[in-house]
C-alpha cells in the first residue's frame, strides 16, 4: 500500500495539473518530521525564489475549504519571506495516515532530517494513528527493532537531547549517553563529552567510569537484564489472546510505546462465538 502511495507522490507531475494557490490557504503539516528550519537558509531559499521563482511545485492535500502541506514546507516559508501571495502546488489525494506517511518519506529519502526529528515522527505516527511498531515497521519497509531503537532516543533528557542536537553530536553519542538512568547526570555527561570534543569511544569509555563512580546508576544494568523478563511477560500476553481467539472470542491485542512505558490493550466484542450460542 505504502509503496503504491510512494509511486503516487513520486509521478505526480506527470499525472496531475500544477496550480497556483494562494499562499494564506494552506497550512502546515501537524506531522512535518522537521521541527527546525534554518532562518539563513530559508532567507536564501527566498532570494532565489525571488530570482527564478519556485521551480518545483509544493504537495498538498485538500483540507475543508483550504489546503494542508504533504511536501514542501520549506518552498511554501521561502515563498512568504519572498513576498509572494500564490505559491505552485499539485493537490494530491491522502487521508491523515498517508499524508503523515508521505511527509517522513519525502525527508528520509533526502536524508537530511536529524535521527531525533525521525524518532519524534515515528512516535507521533504509532501515538495519533494507533499503530504498533510492527505496523510502522511494515508500512515502512523497515524492521521492528530499527523502529524501537530510534523511539529509545527520546528517553533521553530532553536537555541533553537539546546538547546533542545542538553540537552535532552523533546518533551513537546519544546512545552511549542513554547508559546514564539520572537526568542530571546525563545532562553533565553530554555537556562534557560537547567541552571536550569527545569522540564515540572516547564517550563510552568516559560514561562507563561514570557509571563506576555512582553505584546508584548500577539500576540501568539492572533494567536491562530485566528486559528478558519483559519478553516473556509479552509473550504470555499474546498467548492468551491467542488462546482466546481459538475459543472463539474475537480479541484484538495492540501495543503502544508511550513515555513511561509498553502499555498493551486487549479488546474484546461482545458478539462472540461463544455468547451467541
Amino acid at each position: 500500500m505504502l509503496e503504491l502511495l510512494w509511486k503516487r507522490f513520486e509521478k505526480k507531475d506527470d499525472s496531475q495539473s500544477v496550480i497556483e494557490i494562494p499562499l494564506y490557504k494552506i497550512t502546515p503539516n501537524p506531522s512535518q518530521p522537521r521541527k527546525h528550519f534554518d532562518r539563513s537558509s530559508l532567507a536564501e531559499l527566498a532570494e532565489s525564489i525571488l530570482e527564478y521563482g519556485v521551480i518545483q511545485p509544493i504537495t498538498v492535500r485538500k483540507n475543508g475549504g483550504e489546503y494542508e502541506l504533504i511536501a514542501g514546507e520549506r518552498r511554501w516559508r521561502a515563498s512568504y519571506m519572498a513576498g509572494l501571495e500564490t505559491i505552485p502546488s499539485i493537490v494530491m489525494e491522502a487521508d491523515e495516515e498517508e499524508s503523515a506517511l508521505l511527509a517522513l518519506l519525502e525527508n528520509l529519502q533526502r536524508e537530511d532530517l536529524g535521527f531525533f526529528e525521525v524518532a519524534e515522527s515515528y512516535r507521533r505516527l504509532i501515538r495519533e494513528q494507533g499503530m504498533t511498531q510492527e505496523e510502522l515497521a511494515a508500512k515502512l519497509g523497515k524492521s521492528q527493532s530499527s523502529i524501537s531503537n530510534k523511539l529509545r532516543l527520546l528517553r533521553l533528557d530532553p536537555m541533553a537531547r537539546k546538547i546533542v542536537r545542538e553540537y552535532g553530536l552523533s546518533e551513537r553519542h546519544a546512545r552511549a549517553l542513554l547508559s546514564i538512568a539520572d537526568p542530571a547526570l546525563q545532562l553533565e555527561a553530554a555537556r562534557k563529552i560537547c567541552d571536550e570534543k569527545m569522540t564515540v569511544s572516547q564517550s563510552e569509555d568516559y560514561i562507563k567510569s561514570l557509571l563506576i563512580k555512582h553505584p546508584r546508576l548500577h539500576e540501568t544494568r539492572r533494567n536491562i537484564s530485566s528486559a528478558r523478563d519483559i519478553k516473556v511477560f509479552t509473550n504470555t500476553i499474546k498467548k492468551a489472546v491467542d488462546t482466546m481467539k481459538k475459543g472463539g472470542v474475537e480479541a484484538n491485542l495492540r501495543q503502544t510505546e508511550t513515555d513511561a512505558g509498553i502499555e498493551y490493550t486487549i479488546t474484546v466484542k461482545k458478539e462472540s462465538s461463544l455468547n451467541r450460542e
